[in-house]
């Protein structure tokens, strides 16, 4: 090629601004131009689990108090438009949410005829290990009075349970509720589950049948399952 046919191509390319921390640029100063609060609705629709309020600051690149109130605005508009969405605050960050009055409606779309809620027997399972977690399998099974093993490993399989270390007393693994868990549920955190004092018996009362009268439920590792009656 001649020397001129070099120059046209050099001045057809763009130089590639080049990042002071050697990354490569995302987007670069237009970020910090853009209006925050379209920025933010951008960003959520597309999160895959709540985004904090430093995590969006530093993506925005804006002060984080800046994001909070922005953030704490959208919510009040929402609200006032009616809208079929809120943004909510759950899990320890921010996340969009169908509203709870066209649940009928959502429902209908994503399940268009299959039946993909957990049935009566996980929710009373993960319910038993919300409430007394870390909680081991043979215990779970203890307050049920059923073997819960294929439940348990069905809600491990959602990512609603995972493992939490193992007993010191008896060695079997211990399980508790997961983030995803508080952010299907739309919790901040446990403390916000509801009170079951008042549904309950005495807590001794209960510790006895189970010890006394329920089946036990003994799982090695292997994952058999061996019953046993306490007397």
């Amino acid at each position: 090629m001649s020397e001129e046919t070099y120059d046209v191509l050099e001045q057809d390319v763009p130089a590639v601004p080049e990042a002071t921390d050697g990354t490569a640029p995302a987007g670069g100063d237009r970020v910090a131009e853009l209006e925050l609060k379209p920025a933010l609705e951008a960003v959520l629709m597309v999160v895959d689990e709540p985004a904090t309020e430093e995590h969006l600051a530093k993506v925005l690149d804006r002060p984080r108090r800046a994001v909070a109130d922005a953030l704490r605005e959208l919510v009040d508009e929402y609200a006032v438009q009616r809208r079929g969405f809120d943004l909510r605050f759950v899990a320890g960050g921010w996340r969009f949410y169908t509203r709870p009055e066209y649940a009928d409606a959502v429902e209908r779309f994503v399940l268009d005829g299959q039946q993909a809620r957990l049935t009566q027997a996980a929710l009373e399972t993960l319910a038993v290990v919300a409430y007394r977690q870390p909680v081991s399998r043979s215990r779970v099974s203890a307050v049920r009075g059923v073997n819960c093993d294929g439940v348990m490993r069905t809600l491990l399989q959602r990512g609603l349970l995972e493992e939490a270390g193992t007993e010191p007393e008896t060695g079997a693994i211990l399980y508790r509720t997961t983030h995803y868990f508080l952010e299907r549920m739309g919790l901040r955190g446990l403390d916000e589950l509801p009170e079951l004092a008042p549904f309950l018996p005495e807590a001794d009362a209960v510790e006895g049948d189970t010890q006394e009268g329920m089946p036990s439920f003994d799982v090695d590792d292997s994952g058999d399952t061996q019953t046993t009656t306490e007397h």
